[in-house]
């Protein structure tokens, strides 16, 4: 009962994303075919409100819900391995018109058919948890 603020959260985001054709398929081939500017506002805005967040976070070491430090350590930047993921991450998103992100919002919507695209993503993150011992990272 305690994480109900985080479903309710996480149900109001979905809304949002809905109503603002964030998870259209249509608005993610205008994007690429470079025929609107939609999406490119919503990842700009996005990255501004992130970049913000974070330098706040920074500045006045701001905790988390729990009450615990937030620490943002660098990332290690691999060639190989960014350039792999991002074929792989690509390919799904091809294939499935949505990032990882929106696919519960897309089932909530009404697009069962995202339930195998739930099942996708969860079968490649397992499959990475496998392999991952035996990856360069």
């Amino acid at each position: 009962m305690k994480n109900a603020k985080f479903l309710i959260l996480g149900i109001f985001f979905g809304i949002v994303l809905i109503k603002a054709e964030v998870v259209s398929w249509f608005r993610i081939q205008e994007m690429f075919l470079f025929d609107s500017f939609h999406m490119y506002g919503v990842i700009g805005s996005a990255i501004f409100v992130g970049a913000i967040s974070i330098q706040l976070i920074k500045r006045f070491n701001i905790n988390s819900f729990e009450g615990d430090p937030i620490v943002l350590n660098p990332k290690k930047m691999l060639k190989v391995g960014n350039i792999t993921g991002g074929i792989f991450f690509g390919i799904g998103w091809a294939l499935t018109g949505a990032c990882p992100g929106p696919l519960f919002a897309l089932t909530g919507a009404g697009y069962t058919i995202m339930i195998m695209a739930i099942l996708g993503a969860t079968m490649g993150t397992m499959t990475y948890g496998l392999l991952k011992k035996y990856l360069p990272h």
